[in-house]
């Protein structure tokens, strides 16, 4: 099993960079809703390719299927 790891890092100006390792798919969001509530406004989100791996390992399913 694959260690999940959640990194934040504090700007001197306040902003805070949060990053997701080990986690497949979107549920890095659902994990760390919580914590960006009580940190304030998310301003931006950047996906990484994990987020992604789910979907397209769905995808490729799908195709498989098909043939």
């Amino acid at each position: 099993m694959e260690q999940l790891t959640i990194r934040y890092r504090i700007h001197p100006d306040g902003r805070v960079d949060e990053l997701v390792e080990g986690l497949n798919g979107m549920a890095c969001e659902q994990l760390t809703e919580r914590i960006e509530a009580r940190l304030g406004v998310v301003q931006q989100r950047r996906l990484t390719a994990e987020a992604f791996l789910c979907e397209q390992q769905a995808q490729q399913s799908q195709v498989q299927s098909l043939s």
